[in-house]
């Protein structure tokens, strides 16, 4: 018997600050799961491994924001994503943490044999530090005026109002984000990989695989280009996989708030988790096989913002090592849009995997993310989309094929297989289509296309929906009962076959359809190269149908979309805002503005929109005139105390000089001047 493939199957750790949205189960879980379960049916040592991501700085910042520990924060949140994984059927075989015991022993000894083959680099230079806290500050830890737009409460790294990325020394007044103190700048060591001396040896590894995808392809040659750098594997933090101590003792460094660098340590978890696997299995070996066996195969699934960590460091990573294998392939997706814009997270606008499962199937968002899947460039999920694909053709292509078939033979057939008698022309091409679709499908897999093989998927539900038609079931019961019977049998046939090349795609759907055939355990047990076989004998009995697929009504679809719309049009008025251009507090200074008390006004003759005015400053009278016309009468100015500019360069205005300029609001096409309180004296300075 030959050997079975083995592959070792990896999905990019979720970060544990958050629940899980749209965006990332398409970009790294939905296609890891499609594959996964494509590997098992085609009957390969398979192995689906994924984990929380539970160290870093934001995880930090979050914990301190609601005033608990950072393992609180990674409790809750680790619970609530493997609880959505497993509703929406991720199919992991196990599913691991950073934070582990199992994690650290393995980060740590994976740290210890790098710095015993001399791999690392030791660097001393001078970091931001926080006095109060007695501690470094990581660039999120730091927060400061933006040099670009001038925002006060701008990151070390970036600039949440006007997106620029940061340094922390680009901040003007930097301050900690931990006591508001003002960091110095203290000296500290760290541990770096010359990523510069893989080069080489990465590059002629890149180029051994030319199947890989142009657009992660195209990112490795970018960075090539710029010439790798060397990266920091260690940091100063309290919360992270502590740097070993002997090996801090060796270089004479100090290891106390010292931690593995999270970026390090967090591809390390698919390693650690799949040691704790095995210890599950009662075999604690039994993982070094998937690592360490030349002939298997490893898949990262991953989003476009993780290719470098994948497939430039960690390989050097385990390059350095020695003991594992390299990647296969890292078939990394784009980015999923919402609505036609980016997720925002911090502003709520996505669509997040644990609220949707408590309003819909998991089967139709598997399906409306795999047909529009962002495999080589970003795709968009809108709601109207998803209603379409689930209702024309969920519910009435697949579900409507199987519906028809399961309901004619229990009503006219009683519930049992017919028999199968001669076949026809039409008969033989729906048999090759099966065949065609299982090979078609597998091929599309393989090579890692999940929109064209759904697309396949699908293509069979259609021809068998035409072949029932055409084959007109309800006339040949009377006049042709042979042939019914032999129609029912290879729709019923169809059917069996839809179960087991759906399953990669439709899990939930596809054990529907083989409960209601009563076949023996799951459809996951099934050989994928045998969905051809027609296995379904005549006289085989039906369990109870039911509905595949309920339509959605425009009504749910719509509040949905109304709740986008709404963030929307926040996130537009917060960009309007942001795009004003933006003064200093010294610009605003120099404006002199003061209270003024309208003493006389009269209208401008010609001119309908202008009024000149009298005011009093206190210390001097002065004249303006002001575009109020049309929204006030002169009269009802008089002896008003409003506010002016009074150190605006004077201007000729329909030969009338103007030496000031009076404060109003617009509102509804209405002009409404700003004015005092009674009891306030003219020339007042305004601050």
């Amino acid at each position: 018997m030959p050997k079975k493939e083995r592959y070792m199957i990896t999905s990019a750790l979720p970060y544990a600050n958050g629940p899980i949205h749209l965006g990332h189960l398409a970009g790294a879980y939905l296609p890891g799961d499609i594959f996964a379960r494509y590997c098992r049916l085609k009957q390969r040592d398979t192995l689906f491994i994924c984990g929380s991501d539970e160290h870093g700085v934001p995880i930090m910042l979050r914990a301190r924001a609601e005033g608990v520990t950072p393992q609180e924060i990674v409790d809750r949140f680790h619970t609530i994503i493997e609880k959505s994984f497993r509703e929406v059927g991720m199919s992991f075989d196990y599913y691991g943490r950073t934070s582990s015991p199992v994690h650290h022993q393995t980060s740590q000894e994976f740290f210890h044999t790098l710095a015993e083959k001399g791999v690392f680099v030791l660097k001393t230079d001078q970091q931001l530090y926080d006095p109060q806290a007695k501690m470094f500050l990581a660039d999120r830890f730091i927060r400061g005026t933006c040099p670009v737009c001038s925002y006060e409460d701008a990151y070390g790294d970036q600039c949440e109002r006007c997106g620029a990325s940061l340094s922390p020394a680009d901040l003007i007044n930097p301050r900690s984000a931990i006591t508001n103190a003002a960091p110095v700048l203290k000296e500290t060591t760290h541990w770096y990989l010359p990523l510069a001396d893989f080069q080489p040896r990465l590059q002629e590894w890149i180029a051994g695989h030319p199947e890989w995808r142009s657009n992660v392809l195209g990112q490795i040659q970018s960075w090539f280009k710029d010439g790798l750098k060397d990266r920091a594997v260690t940091r100063d933090l309290p919360w992270g996989v502590p740097l070993p101590e002997d090996v801090a003792k060796k270089a004479g460094v100090d290891a106390a708030g010292k931690v593995l660098y999270v970026w390090f340590d967090a591809p390390i978890g698919y390693i650690s988790a799949t040691k704790e696997w095995a210890m599950e299995q009662g075999d604690p070996d039994s993982w070094k096989p998937y690592w360490q066996d030349k002939d298997s195969k490893l898949i990262h699934f991953i989003g476009k913002d993780n290719i470098v960590f994948h497939c430039l460091i960690f390989p050097a990573m385990l390059m350095a090592h020695g003991d594992y294998v390299l990647p296969e392939n890292v078939p990394s997706n784009e980015f999923l849009n919402l609505e036609g814009n980016k997720l925002s997270t911090s502003r709520n606008y996505a669509v997040w995997l644990d609220e949707y499962l408590g309003k819909f199937e998991p089967d139709s968002l598997r399906y409306a993310l795999a047909i529009n899947m962002p495999e080589t460039r970003d795709a968009d999920f809108s709601w109207q989309e998803f209603q379409a694909r689930h209702n024309n053709e969920l519910a009435d292509i697949l579900g409507n094929f199987v519906n028809r078939v399961f309901t004619f033979i229990e009503k006219y057939f009683n519930g049992t297989i017919p028999p199968r008698g001669a076949v026809d022309d039409l008969d033989r091409e729906l048999i090759a289509a099966i065949a065609a679709a299982r090979d078609g499908v597998g091929e599309a897999l393989d090579q890692f296309q999940f929109k064209e093989a759904i697309k396949r998927m699908m293509d069979l539900a259609r021809f068998a929906n035409k072949y029932f038609n055409d084959k007109e079931p309800w006339k040949t019961r009377k006049a042709a009962p042979e042939t019914c019977a032999s129609t029912l049998n290879l729709c019923a046939q169809t059917a069996c076959a839809l179960a087991v090349l759906m399953n990669p795609f439709l899990p939930f759907t596809s054990r529907k359809i083989w409960k209601m055939l009563q076949l023996a355990g799951e459809p996951e047990q099934a050989f994928w190269d045998e969905a051809a076989i027609l296995p379904l004998a005549a006289g085989h009995q039906l369990g109870r149908l039911e509905i595949l697929f309920q339509k959605i009504e425009d009504k749910v679809i719509q509040a949905e979309a109304e709740r986008l719309r709404a963030v929307q049009e926040q996130m537009k008025k917060e960009k309007a805002l942001s795009s004003q251009e933006l003064i200093t507090i010294d610009e605003f200074r120099r404006i002199d503005l003061r209270t003024a008390r309208v003493t006389a006004a009269e209208a401008i003759p010609g001119a309908k929109k202008l009024l000149k005015l009298q005011i009093d400053l206190g210390s001097e009278k002065r004249q303006l005139v002001a575009g109020v016309a049309e929204h006030y009468k002169p009269e009802d100015l008089v002896n008003k105390t409003i506010i002016v500019v009074a150190n605006l360069q004077p201007a000729t205005i329909r030969g009338i000089e103007s030496r000031g300029m009076l404060l109003a609001a617009e509102s509804e096409g209405r002009l409404i001047l700003l004015t005092t309180e009674q009891g306030a004296p003219p020339g007042k300075k305004v601050s």
